[in-house]
């Protein structure tokens, strides 16, 4: 049955020329209609207008009383499946701890591999589950899921396995990335290059045979892994058809966002410590740049200049880095906000790097990420607005009203 949503009070991310992503002057450009309708049939938007709509028999007619609609978020950068909590460093952090410093003190990453082994895999999905139903209610209809907590060919599986349930679970758009990655595994302390090892010959074969990721993902950054270790784990995966998206540049300035573009990482994610010289590596590529200021604001780190890098010609993507340690939040309107406020991105530029471009840093754009005939109709309806910039202007306050995946009401 066909559904028309009438009375919309604006359309907000109606890509009037559709593109898969948006760069450079370009990201400042979120078309909204005013006094709107908009039909679904199935799962896909078929057609959107302003003024009186016609209604055809049988639809089901959706009166919005003035409600605004915008594509759902697209958070293309989390770690949303992991066990328990580390609520326990928060204080240390308090207390004046770094990011590092708890990870030598043997917490962080390697904190969350001990309590995952310890969880079953139905308790790390119902645990998982809970957090997706969460950043749903707040409006995100494509996330990507990243493993790397295992740090053992068992518990990598596991996690795997647990994001797969998930994707068959929820009306949501779900990638799965492959993050072995992450740190080295405890067994293997003071072993990193066996551990390279270990991941290229027995944890990528895996996990290929067994198809269970979309992407690969290489901590490639200080006190992690180097340039030429990321290289050699992006090109045994890509023989089992996993593209790279790569963390760089979050605690220095690594390579890794040339590491990435020499792979054809479909992104390259956090660069808070990054250079005009990463900017110019990236101009022209196929690789997104994902910041992730929800890791800024809660490990109290520098914020990616996302501003430069639009102004340089450059299209930048925002996600949440959903995860236990240092970004324990997938609210996608406050990572929105948070690009508005202390990366002084425009409200346009930030809602374009939260929807759209976070769609294409999961090659989903086609089918995501705006308001566009044809794509999955993934879309949320808030309270009336006065402006757009009310939206991430107030951004505690609970706007989201309704929340529709592929055409049905979650």
């Amino acid at each position: 049955m066909k559904k028309i949503f009438i009375n919309i009070g604006a359309i907000a991310g109606a890509d009037l020329t559709p593109s898969k992503r948006k760069v450079g002057a370009e990201m400042e450009r979120f078309d909204v209609v005013k006094d709107a309708w908009l039909i679904v049939n199935g799962e896909r938007i078929e057609a959107y207008g302003s003024g009186q709509p016609t209604i055809e028999a049988g639809m089901e007619v959706i009166d919005c009383h003035g409600q605004w609609l915008f594509p759902s978020f697209c958070d293309s950068h989390t770690h949303i499946v992991y066990a328990g909590n580390r609520a326990g460093e928060f204080l240390d952090k308090i207390n004046g701890l770094s990011y590092e410093e708890i990870g030598r003190r043997g917490g962080g990453i390697l904190n969350s591999a001990d309590l995952l082994h310890n969880t079953s895999e139905d308790e790390l999905y119902r645990q998982a589950m809970e957090r997706v139903d969460e950043v749903i209610a707040k409006g995100t209809g494509a996330i990507e899921i990243k493993s790397g907590y295992g740090l053992t060919v068992e518990d990598e599986l596991k996690m795997l396995r647990v994001i797969r349930r998930i994707k068959q679970s929820v009306r949501a758009e779900v990638k799965s990335t492959f993050l072995g990655a992450h740190a080295v595994g405890r067994a293997y302390a003071g072993r990193q290059a066996e551990y390279v090892e270990y991941v290229c010959r027995e944890m990528i074969p895996e996990v290929g045979r067994q198809q269970l990721a979309d992407y690969v993902d290489v901590f490639c950054d200080a006190g992690y892994f180097t340039v030429e270790e990321t290289e050699r784990i992006c090109n045994a995966a890509a023989q089992w058809g996993m593209r790279p998206k790569i963390h760089a540049n979050e605690l220095d300035v690594s390579g890794g966002v040339q590491v990435g573009v020499k792979c054809g990482a479909l992104s390259v994610d956090h660069l808070e410590r990054s250079t005009p010289t990463d900017f110019e590596a990236l101009r022209g590529s196929d690789t997104m740049p994902t910041l992730l200021p929800g890791a800024s604001f809660f490990l109290c780190m520098p914020f990616a200049d996302g501003k430069t890098m639009i102004q340089s010609g450059l299209g930048i993507a925002l996600a949440s880095d959903y995860n236990p340690g240092s970004s324990p939040s997938g609210d996608m309107r406050f990572v929105a906000s948070m690009g508005c406020i202390r990366m002084k991105l425009t409200p346009q530029q930030a809602l374009n790097a939260a929807t759209l471009n976070g769609a294409y840093a999961m090659d989903l754009s086609d089918e995501v990420g705006s308001i566009t005939p044809g794509k999955l109709a993934n879309f949320y309806l808030t309270a009336p607005l006065p402006s757009l910039e009310y939206f991430l202007y107030a951004y505690a306050t609970p706007l989201i009203k309704a929340v529709y995946l592929k055409g049905e009401k979650c």
